[in-house]
Formats: structure tokens, sequence, C-alpha cells
């Protein structure tokens, strides 16, 4: 067995998406955002906690035969705002961009304020506007609740 032997963790895929630079611990939440749960028939690689250089750990996830929406990117960058996507194509990375911040989020994160109207049984989406992306700061559009801690744990 020579190095690259005991170095491969996960096999390549043949087309898909690779979630790289995943901030440590947020694995499980980027599979949330994605849909992916316990009775999901996608193949999906999970590593958790990978040194990194740059990071000092990260954490990868590599789905088969599937390739992200924007919206699903762009809730992705809330958690991790440093994580890259590989579109891969017959082995090859076909597209390889850095998640980008949005300016307004609409629908996927839940207002920490119980009294917020999108919280209610009105029919409104919740809606936020980004005002930091480094640390991660959203502004409720309905009441002005400032979201700045376990965005992760606010995703609907």
């Amino acid at each position: 067995m020579n190095v690259s032997d005991r170095e491969l963790r996960v096999k390549p895929i043949n087309n898909g998406t690779v979630i790289d630079h995943i901030e440590s611990g947020q694995a499980l939440n980027v599979l949330k955002i994605l849909g992916i749960g316990s009775h999901s028939k996608t193949v999906v690689s999970l590593l958790m906690n990978v040194p990194s250089g740059a990071m000092g750990a990260k954490d990868v996830v590599k789905v088969e035969g599937r390739e992200l929406d924007p919206e699903e990117v762009d809730t992705i960058a809330l958690i991790s705002p440093r994580a890259t996507i590989n579109i891969i194509r017959n082995y090859e990375v076909a597209e390889k961009f850095r998640v980008g911040m949005p300016r307004k989020v609409v629908g996927i994160i839940k207002c920490g304020n119980p009294n917020c109207i999108s919280n209610s049984n009105e029919p409104v989406s919740s809606k936020f506007m980004v005002e930091s992306a480094d640390p991660v700061l959203l502004r409720c559009s309905y009441c002005e609740f400032v979201l700045d801690k376990n965005i992760a744990d606010n995703l609907l």
C-alpha cells in the first residue's frame, strides 16, 4: 500500500457536488439544508473534523448525482461562509466556487423573536437582511430582531 492509498478516505464521485471547507461541526446542518435525512436514498459521504492547514479542522460533504440550487448555496453560506462548492462531472471538477453571502434571506431562517409576525399563524415567510457576513449578522425585516448566534439552530 502506497501513501496515496492510505490517505484516500472517501472514493471520488462520478457526478455530483463536493462541499468543502465547511466549518468544523456544521456538516450535519449542511445535510439538513439539503434535505438529506436518514430516509434519503442519496449516496452521501461525510467527513467531519478533517485536518486542514487553513482552518485547523473542517468538514466535507459529497453528494452523488446532485448539483445544488442557488438557494441551497446561499443557506450554506449563512452557517459556513468559507465553504467551497465543487461540481463534479465524469470524475472531473467542472465548476468550483466559494459560497457567497446573500443580501437577504427569505423563508429559510426562523426569527428568534417568538412574538414576530413570521412566527404567528399569519401567511408570511420569515425575511432577514444580511447586515454582516463575517461574523454573520441577520436582522429581521419585520421586528428588527438581530440573529448573530446559533444560526443553524434557526434553520426552517
